[in-house]
């Protein structure tokens, strides 16, 4: 097991950018790294249900968690419901986008359009956001043209929340990489 030696800031604004493959270990580490910067984080779910096999993959996520929790779900405004001076884990970037894609029918700059302005509304709140991400582009190439659209989507998307993150952190195998660190 690894340690997480990571600082908050003075103004506890913090955004820490969290990503890698599916089962890389982003939600564990993200969660003990909230757990660490305070003792009542909150658990932002952004995830529609969109059948049995994923409820039961929330269901699992939800158990992960103790008491300690405050789990919110919103599928777009996460702005909302983000609080001043909070620790939040926002899980994740990539279903947060599929809502936006499918409720634009699959239009990608207005989905990327929206996200961002969305996203940028974080950038002032003082609290420390800890986002997850997939990069989904390092995967098997998608076989559908929406698929593939999706994939771009995403890569601007990460590219976009990670050219704004104090700290970035790739996941491989269940090991963190910093990539960045700005503070």
């Amino acid at each position: 097991m690894y340690s997480i030696t990571f600082a908050v800031s003075k103004t506890n604004s913090m955004l820490y950018y969290i990503t890698g493959g599916e089962r890389s270990g982003k939600s564990s580490y993200a969660q003990r790294l909230a757990l660490q910067l305070s003792n009542t984080p909150y658990y932002l779910a952004t995830s529609r249900i969109w059948d049995d096999d994923h409820r039961e993959r929330i269901d699992r996520h939800i158990a992960d968690r103790d008491d300690r929790w405050i789990s919110v779900e919103e599928e777009k405004e996460i702005s909302k419901v983000v609080k001043k001076d909070s620790v939040v884990v926002i899980d994740c970037v990539t279903l947060w986008l599929t809502n936006y894609y499918m409720d634009t029918k699959n239009d990608i700059q207005l989905s990327l359009s929206q996200a961002k302005t969305e996203f940028d509304k974080l950038l002032n709140i003082n609290a420390t956001i800890i986002i997850i991400s997939n990069e989904i582009g390092m995967g098997v190439h998608a076989t559908t043209k929406i698929g593939r659209k999706f994939t771009e989507l995403q890569g601007w998307m990460n590219q976009h929340i990670a050219s704004h993150a104090d700290k970035a952190i790739l996941m491989i195998s269940g090991i963190p990489v910093e990539i960045k660190n700005s503070k």
